[in-house]
């Protein structure tokens, strides 16, 4: 049952002000205004799957400040797949209802313990008169809202299907957060002082070998502190659950469901020989659930701020493990990852320029390599630039890098690190304007060397990606005309495609490099990027637009009249090798390890997958010798 609300005490005020200031858009707001929202809330609490506002109470007279748990927004009835919206901790709500003062369209109902402040609608209004900041916010925290509740049935069928193979995800797989502890002696007022420090509803009571003793939850809170009300310096053993119910890294994620079935319990500490490694929470496991790429997507696109996307980047890789696992293709998983990334960068781009007073109505964020192409893996670096509108770019310029740099910071804090050829924005070289960038590819097309067209290669695959994409049009057309006229330098891209052959000796065999016991092949170098390569030259050389390889490769064999079954071959050893390197990558990521996330031993591969490595490599070097007949001979 719902709690009494009550107004927080002035001494408390402080506290909650600090604790606002974590979200948006309270941590741009001034902070008079902060303090008077929390002066005039209310604090009450829901128990969980209880009702916190329904169409039949009629037009909204409160704003919801969501402190601590998940609130489930949906149809009446609805079960967790009719969702269409997920609240957590800093979401305001009901937004859209409260603008236009009717009841709300779905009913929300606590997910879990759910603690609120609660502000009467009119004083809301008042204040958002009085602060921008907080206008600006509701208004477009209304579309946001709509805009899920319209993608819901979309996304429905893909969430579950995520949800269902997460369960099978081992519980040493997850992600940890660091252990928030104490002995069974700590008394109650320092594990009370530590939850609210660290914004946690759980504190683990280890041993001095770091055994699980028991575990202080916020039940055993409400019923043995706020309602028995013992001594501040009561020891927690005294208060705390007992006996605490664990499982082994080795286990699945099924497995804590069932455990905490069987038992009520919420929290399961994770332990490895003994020892207590991690806690997971039933929230966790149901954000393990609910990871979608639309729920991702949208997290992206609405960051606030730089930090709020390199705190949700890591998302991006955790939704890449999972499908992985689902079994999704390369093709689809690698044009994923691409998507998220963009949003990622169109995101952090539109930030850094807001920051530097730019007008991207002037500019545009060009995507290079991979992510031009659409087929970035797990493991990627950065590989872009910028063009921009300009009378005297040397003037302009400096502007530009420097919004550059600051997304450069930000992808590399992100996990996208600094191209080490320094092909990014940031550069002087990678920020031109409009007809310096087509001067640029005039001069590679007209009289580069092979050496420079090595080099250049990647900046052939550009995609606009951010800011005026139009910009990117004239040289497009430009690259696309230019190419196709001039045998030089297609001839020299054809020396760059046959400088990386596939790892195979004079008999055909697989030609690994052998150190330290183990068979080493480079997928990258010796795989896909003779492909690649392949695909790059043909499309220049036939004035095809496509950017990426698939694509690429479709369309030349099309203009070069090639067997279908011969151009399905090269797509399908690009497509195989594609996996394996993001099985590589997986592996690598697990392992935390800094070794070439694209190099695999043979010696890890079954026989059914070295014969298709072989075969793929075969595919790569036929394609390399159409390549000779065709423009070195």
């Amino acid at each position: 049952m719902t709690s009494s609300p009550y107004s927080p005490a002035q001494q408390m005020v402080a506290g909650l002000r600090d604790e606002l200031r974590r979200y948006a858009p309270f941590d741009r707001m001034d902070e008079a205004h902060v303090e008077a929202f929390v002066a005039g809330a209310a604090q009450t609490y829901y128990a969980p799957g209880e009702a916190i506002l329904q169409p039949q109470d009629g037009p909204v007279s409160r704003l919801l400040f969501l402190r601590r748990g998940g609130v489930a927004g949906g149809p009446q009835g609805a079960d967790a797949l009719g969702r269409a919206f997920h609240l957590e901790a800093g979401d305001l709500f009901p937004v859209a209802a409260w603008l236009e003062r009717r009841a709300v369209s779905a009913a929300y109902r606590a997910e879990d313990d759910c603690f609120c402040l609660e502000v009467p609608a009119e004083a809301v209004r008042d204040l958002a008169q009085q602060s921008q900041v907080l206008s600006d916010y509701l208004q477009g925290r209304a579309q946001h809202v709509l805009a899920l509740s319209r993608e819901a049935t979309k996304t429905a069928v893909a969430s579950q299907a995520l949800a269902e193979q997460s369960m099978e995800a081992r519980l040493g797989s997850l992600p940890r957060r660091d252990l928030v502890a104490c002995p069974a002696t700590a008394p109650l007022r320092e594990v009370l002082l530590l939850m609210h420090r660290r914004g946690v509803g759980s504190v683990l009571v280890l041993d001095a070998s770091g055994a699980a003793q028991g575990i202080f939850t916020r039940h055993d809170l409400l019923e043995r502190v706020a309602l028995a009300q013992p001594p501040m310096d009561t020891a927690i053993e005294q208060l705390m659950s007992r006996p605490v119910h664990t499982l082994d890294v080795e286990h699945s994620v099924q497995d804590a469901v069932l455990l905490m079935s069987r038992h009520g319990v919420r929290h399961v500490p994770v332990t490895e020989r003994g020892r207590v490694v991690a806690l997971v929470s039933e929230r966790d496991l149901f954000t393990l659930q609910r990871l979608s790429l639309r729920r991702l997507s949208g997290r992206l696109r609405e960051a606030e701020d730089l930090p709020a996307l390199v705190q949700a980047a890591p998302d991006i890789r955790r939704l890449a493990l999972a499908l992985l696992a689902q079994g999704l293709s390369a093709r689809s998983l690698t044009e994923l990852i691409s998507q998220l990334n963009d949003v990622l960068t169109e995101r952090a781009v539109w930030l850094a320029a807001r920051q530097h007073g730019l007008d991207l109505k002037r500019a545009c964020w060009l995507a290079f390599g991979s992510e031009g192409r659409s087929e970035q893996t797990i493991a990627t670096d950065q590989d872009n630039g910028l063009v921009f509108v300009s009378d005297h770019p040397d003037a302009d310029r400096e502007a530009w890098r420097a919004m550059g740099q600051l997304v450069n910071e930000t992808l590399d804090a992100c996990g996208y690190p600094l191209c080490k050829g320094r092909i990014m924005a940031g550069e002087a070289d990678c920020c031109l304007s409009v007809d310096e960038w087509i001067g640029r590819f005039g001069q590679w097309i007209d009289q580069g060397a092979p050496e420079d067209l090595l080099k250049a290669n990647i900046y052939f695959d550009f995609r606009p990606l951010a800011g005026e994409v139009m910009l990117a049009a004239p040289m497009r057309e430009f690259v696309r005309r230019r190419a196709a006229q001039m045998p030089r330098f297609t001839r020299q891209l054809a020396q760059n495609a046959l400088r990386n052959a596939p790892a195979l000796n004079w008999r055909g065999a697989l030609d690994p490099q052998r150190e330290g016991g183990h068979e080493w092949l480079d997928l990258k170098l010796h795989g896909t990027m003779p492909l690649v390569d392949g695909a790059r030259l043909y499309a220049l050389a036939h004035g095809i637009d496509a950017t990426g390889t698939r694509a690429r490769l479709e369309a030349a064999a099309a203009a070069m009249g090639v067997d279908a079954h011969e151009s399905q071959t090269w797509i399908g050893a690009f497509e195989f090798l594609q996996m394996l390197r993001l099985r590589v990558q997986v592996q690598e990521h697990a392992r935390g390890a800094d070794a070439n996330p694209n190099r695999i031993d043979l010696r890890s591969l079954n026989d059914i997958d070295r014969r298709i490595l072989k075969e793929s490599f075969r595919a790569a070097q036929r394609l390399q010798q159409r390549i000779k007949l065709d423009y070195l001979r």
